[in-house]
């Protein structure tokens, strides 16, 4: 091995060190940041209580505190890490597939049909034999498939290209849009102010059937995402260069497109509306790793993961009583943050 291979090896392995590094670090700020979203709340729990009560489980001695940890806040704090997860991973195959770096789940109108489902069951659910907190979600994830069928059918019709998904994308997002403010200007002020407070985006609807639920269907898709790693880092590169490496980059897209589809839906149909997450954690994982799938895939979960939790404790600590929707929170970050990414992406590509 001549003295340039070897140069070239030993940077590849430092640099692959740091990347390890980042994700060991963010996966550390997840643990803290999980920690702390237990602790805060109105009751004043220690550390050593909540330490305490997990070991125990749900059965504790401690009544008091084993309801308040194992009923209330460990559901949300969970539905947290995998809703975040889950748009963070949606969001880097998003952007991956579309080649676009403002493409997200929300921003492509999956949040707004989700929105719009829950709306329709709020209104009208109380004509169906079917309780509330299950017609809702399970609206909201209908209206979000069918809101990735409408973009999907709209992009089919013209080779299913990234530019005609994301035209796609707005379309469907003004669609349901416009249909969500025509229930809401019809709805009673009860029912619109339920409306209203499911689009705030909350972890208090969590539950540990929410966990159940977001737990199966990440667990189901990490595989596929994780199989589709290597082709994934090579559409960044390009339609023409993916296809010259001997990759189906419309069946690629067509795969990708199902399980952002099942990983939004299930993420904001029992939340409510959570913008920025997907469009944010992406970024901020390829700016640690770069854009090899193999660690920027992992990394923009964790990091979707920490941006909620992180939501969570800033509503939590501004509002302990109130529990501030962290809809909300990444609302008001995210718009700062994304005039940054807006910044950083046109001085990366000036023309």
């Amino acid at each position: 091995m001549t003295a340039a291979a070897i140069g070239l090896h030993e940077s590849y392995r430092r640099v692959s060190r740091q990347r390890m590094a980042a994700l060991a670090a963010s996966i550390g700020l997840l643990i803290a940041l999980t920690l702390a979203d237990l602790l805060l709340g109105p009751s004043g729990m220690t550390l050593a209580d909540v330490w305490t009560t997990l070991l125990a489980g749900p059965n504790a001695a401690d009544r008091m505190n084993a309801t308040i940890l194992w009923q209330i806040r460990l559901p949300q704090t969970l539905t947290g890490i995998l809703v975040g997860a889950s748009l963070g991973l949606a969001g880097l195959t998003m952007q991956t597939i579309l080649n676009n770096p403002l493409a997200s789940p929300f921003t492509l109108g999956f949040s707004a049909a989700a929105g719009f489902g829950a709306a329709l069951a709020i209104t009208f659910g109380g004509i169906l034999p079917v309780a509330s907190y299950i017609l809702t979600p399970l609206a909201a994830f209908a209206m979000t498939l069918l809101a990735c069928g409408l973009v999907y059918l709209i992009a089919l019709s013209r080779g299913a290209r990234a530019e005609i998904l994301v035209l796609g994308g707005i379309a469907v997002m003004f669609f349901f849009q416009s249909l969500q403010a025509l229930l809401q200007f019809l709805a009673s002020p009860e029912v619109l102010q339920q409306i209203v407070f499911w689009l705030f985006g909350s972890l208090l609807k969590a539950s540990w059937t929410s966990v159940a639920v977001l737990g199966v269907v990440l667990a189901a898709s990490l595989p596929l995402l994780a199989r589709d790693c290597w082709q994934l880092t090579a559409l960044r590169m390009g339609d023409e260069n993916a296809e010259s490496l001997g990759i189906a980059i419309e069946r690629l897209r067509r795969r990708s497109f199902v399980m952002i589809a099942l990983l939004t839906a299930a993420a904001v149909s029992f939340v409510g509306t959570i913008g920025f997450i997907g469009l944010i954690a992406p970024h901020a994982a390829r700016a640690l790793v770069g854009d090899d799938h193999r660690l920027s895939l992992p990394l923009a979960g964790v990091t979707g993961a920490a941006l909620l939790i992180s939501a969570s404790v800033v509503g939590k600590l501004i509002s302990p009583a109130g529990a501030l929707p962290v809809g909300i929170v990444t609302a008001i970050a995210g718009v700062p943050l994304l005039v940054f990414i807006i910044i950083g992406t046109s001085r990366r590509y000036p023309s």
